[in-house]
């Protein structure tokens, strides 16, 4: 590599202070909170949600497969990197990655609390946490995205420029906003303001109301689609319009792969050329493929069919990532894992996919 390499997606194990100690007096006694299960060993323990959150799989990276499991982990046997920011760059530096995006692990799950103000509280907290981890770090290590809750336009716009006023680089969203879909127009300010802030919008997947639908088959099967969430969101955005709208709003697709991209795009451009008149699709002045390729980022791992496909989409809209400190990470192998899927790639298209795509979406200084 010519440049630094950058983890598009990355996420920290929430320590049992994150919420607790920050979040507003109002909601202190309701605050998610680390407990022991007797069943899942240590857990997040969130009102409102009937399952607890196992710290087990939150920080499993660099595990063999068999040694993976949902639950019987305790915090304190976490590494030390999956909640301290100081310590984060000696793995960051044993894996060659010069720096993260950060995503939360609770935080995903919070995305699909029924209580919008319950959730609005644990994103302020987790907001709070989030700034003083990004800043314990070196700089230009650690990369911060802030939870926006959304119950209102108005209050929204307020999350975005309190996420740029505390250093982050772009925000989270949830799946489902708690009124009209994302491509309702009365969304359209909120967009506006995110490109004036030049602030990119996250959709990561497990974050949607469809994440939680039951799945058929073996538990595993379930495995293979969660990126369906993610993919409906971006069909939305595309097919609503909000991209002509807004056509400098930059959307990121995290962790959802990107190797279906290709046939995703194909399928969005037949269906608009066939059967946009009887179902009722607002008309658009360029194709849906068009839109998809240039307004919307993914991240993805190991996911060898995006860098051999890449020709098939927008090679300049593809960023990598180790999903460290998570069960499904890279780390501590990405080196070995980006030589063996990059061969046959131009250093020009190694440097965008691995630094260059991901420091010009957030405009980092690296």
């Amino acid at each position: 590599m010519n440049k630094p390499i950058i983890s598009a997606d990355s996420h920290i194990s929430e320590p049992p202070n994150c919420y607790i100690d920050h979040i507003e007096p109002a909601f202190k006694d309701r605050a998610p909170r680390l407990i022991h299960h007797e069943k899942y060993g240590d857990v997040f323990e969130v009102h409102g949600l009937k399952q607890p959150v196992p710290v087990a799989l939150s920080a499993a990276a660099g595990k063999k497969p068999e040694e993976l499991r949902a639950g019987g982990v305790l915090f304190e046997d976490l590494p030390r990197s999956a909640w301290d920011g100081s310590c984060r760059v000696e793995d960051q530096d044993r894996d060659g990655v010069s720096a993260e995006l950060i995503y939360p692990t609770v935080g995903m799950l919070l995305c699909n609390h029924p209580d919008s103000d319950y959730q609005a509280a644990c994103f302020q907290a987790y907001n709070r946490w989030l700034e003083g981890f990004v800043s314990d770090a070196p700089s230009g290590r650690l990369f911060g995205l802030g939870q926006v809750a959304l119950r209102s336009v108005d209050e929204g716009i307020e999350e975005l420029e309190d996420a740029k006023k505390r250093g982050f680089v772009g925000v989270m969203m949830t799946g489902n906003p708690p009124e009209a879909d994302y491509d309702d127009p009365m969304y359209d300010a909120l967009w506006e303001a995110a490109v004036d802030l030049d602030l990119p919008l996250s959709f990561h997947i497990l974050t949607s109301k469809a994440d939680s639908l039951k799945q058929r088959g073996p538990k595993i099967n379930g495995f293979l689609g969660i990126m369906r969430g993610c993919q409906d969101i971006m069909g939305t955005f595309v097919f609503g319009g909000v991209f002509e709208r807004h056509p400098k709003l930059k959307v990121v697709c995290a962790e959802a792969d990107a190797g279906w991209v290709p046939h995703f795009v194909y399928r969005m451009d037949h269906a608009y050329k066939r059967h946009r008149f009887w179902m009722k699709c607002p008309p658009l002045e360029k194709l849906p493929s068009e839109y998809f390729l240039n307004n919307i980022y993914l991240t993805f791992q190991d996911d060898w069919t995006a860098f051999k496909y890449r020709e098939d989409m927008n090679p300049r809209r593809l960023m990598w990532a180790s999903d460290f400190p998570h069960s499904d990470s890279t780390w501590p192998w990405s080196q070995d894992i980006i030589k063996e899927h990059t061969q046959g790639m131009t250093q020009e298209e190694k440097d965008w996919v691995l630094h260059d795509n991901v420091a010009q979406c957030y405009n980092l200084p690296i």
